[in-house]
């Protein structure tokens, strides 16, 4: 994993522990570059699915397809779909982001996702905000599934979201470590479009 993912990984879940390979730097995107980016897209109301996240990453995903990829031994070949996964927290986003994203784009929740690794990893939030969350803040802003949603990505990890949902209301000290690890994310991205 690129030392900008790694960074943010071993930062929040490894106390510091956890080291990237020096020849993992090497990793790029031509235009893209590496590490953590964002993409905010406003939006109301979506609780388990988001057609505007969605059209969001088909764009990016056609943006970034054909792109020079330089891997960690300094080889380069074009990204391709299968180059990229996206993973959501709701089975009715999968639904919606396998309708739309490039044929060959690999969707699923983190649990599909467990143990495999992809240039490209797209973390589609879903929900609109903080309120009426389907399955509560502890499910959406769970640590594992920031964890293991950002460190599949070898060279480029990006977080998609709302950003109303970057200020949720937080009703106990745990939402609020919640919410920070998330918010920390969000902080430490580049805009994916200011490469």
């Amino acid at each position: 994993m690129h030392p900008a993912i790694c960074q943010f990984i071993s930062d929040q879940f490894y106390e510091g522990r956890l080291r990237s390979k020096e020849e993992c730097g090497r990793q790029d995107i031509a235009r893209f570059g590496a590490g953590l980016r964002i993409i905010s897209v406003s939006h109301e109301g979506n609780r388990t699915d988001s057609s505007e996240e969605v059209a969001a990453i088909t764009q990016a995903c056609n943006a970034l397809i054909g792109s020079r990829m330089t891997d960690s031994d300094g080889k380069t070949s074009r990204l391709a779909p299968k180059d990229i996964m996206v993973v959501a927290p709701y089975n009715r986003q999968v639904s919606l982001l396998d309708q739309l994203v490039p044929v060959g784009v690999q969707c699923g929740t983190v649990d599909r996702f467990q143990g495999q690794e992809a240039p490209v990893v797209f973390f589609s939030m879903t929900a609109s905000d903080g309120t009426e969350l389907s399955r509560g803040l502890e499910f959406l802003f769970s640590p594992n599934r920031l964890n293991v949603a950002i460190s599949r990505a070898k060279t480029l990890a990006v977080l998609v979201c709302s950003p109303d949902l970057l200020t949720p209301r937080c009703n106990s000290a745990e939402e609020l470590h919640l919410a920070n690890m998330v918010c920390q994310l969000a902080d430490t991205a580049t805009p994916f479009e200011k490469i």
